[in-house]
């Protein structure tokens, strides 16, 4: 596979993002869904409505996330919806939670190794295209948080996060954290739910990753850790392997004082992993050529 190209830019500002993807050279058609974090609540790490408010104006696009499957102020449509209210989002987008009314769309995973089925908010059908809108960050379960996450946690149902959480054995949001399976088996089905989000909007996808507010800790934290390292850019592909490897690349060549603690982090959960999981589906490659802007 040949590599796949990653633009990046030091810049980080609203303008910098229209700036880098209109590098990809790909024009999203008809109805774009944007996926990004809304952030729980408690957190002060996320990326601001106002820090993305011109990227998803000039795509046209609409604000899409999904409930989540663990106490918290998003694990039901009413809370999720007063949480993203008083977080800004209805102010200036149209949101759309996904999987706020059943039944979920499945998505068939052929080759996957460890799941053959992803579970997906149904709202997902309304979309043409999407732009996977990140914010790159560590993470308590994953390691790392970035295009993939989005991809396979993000996109999936209240019900689908559990099925990925569980490995396949349960979309019990209250039964699977008390017997999670081995840290593997969840970052390979992580890989295998991506996979499916990505094949189905083929050639109508592209990634943003902004490396900002880089905590160890997710936007799904209620009580997360401050920044550990100084921000570091922005980057844009069409590969959801490859951005994500060169994030990790960054950190890992970067001489700030905080990137021992969050490479910790990333190690310690076999973040690295989901990585290596993805590539073995070939929907990206982990080879990337770095294009500064």
């Amino acid at each position: 596979m040949e590599k796949s190209k990653v633009y990046f830019t030091k810049e980080i500002t609203p303008e910098s993002i229209i700036r880098i993807y209109e590098k990809l050279g790909v024009k999203l058609e008809g109805k774009v869904a944007v996926k990004l974090h809304s952030g729980e609540e408690g957190n002060q790490n996320f990326l601001r409505p106002e820090f993305v408010k011109k990227i998803v104006e000039h795509v046209n696009g609409t604000v899409v996330e999904c409930n989540t499957a663990y106490e918290g102020a998003r694990n039901s449509t009413q809370k999720h919806k007063k949480l993203l209210e008083k977080h800004g989002w209805f102010k200036y987008f149209d949101v759309d939670l996904m999987d706020a009314e059943g039944p979920d769309k499945v998505l068939k995973i052929e080759n996957g190794k460890i799941l053959k089925e992803n579970f997906v908010g149904k709202d997902i059908d309304k979309y043409d295209s999407m732009l996977v809108l990140s914010h790159f960050k560590g993470h308590p379960m994953g390691g790392y948080g970035g295009a993939l996450k989005q991809l396979s946690i993000g996109c999936a149902s209240s019900e689908g996060k559990a099925w990925i959480h569980s490995a396949g054995r349960s979309k019990d949001q209250f039964k699977i954290w008390k017997d999670l399976p081995e840290q593997d088996k969840f970052l390979e089905s992580m890989a295998d739910a991506a996979s499916s989000v990505h094949n189905l909007f083929e050639g109508r996808i592209v990634y943003i990753n902004v490396m900002k507010n880089l905590s160890v800790d997710c936007d799904c934290c209620s009580i997360a850790e401050d920044p550990c390292m100084a921000d570091i850019g922005i980057l844009a592909s069409t590969d959801p392997i490859a951005i994500d490897q060169a994030c990790i690349d960054l950190v890992y060549n970067s001489k700030d004082p905080g990137r021992d603690h969050f490479i910790e982090r990333v190690e310690r959960q076999h973040g690295i992993h989901t990585i290596e999981a993805a590539e073995e589906l070939e929907f990206g490659t982990r080879e990337y050529e770095i294009v500064n802007i």
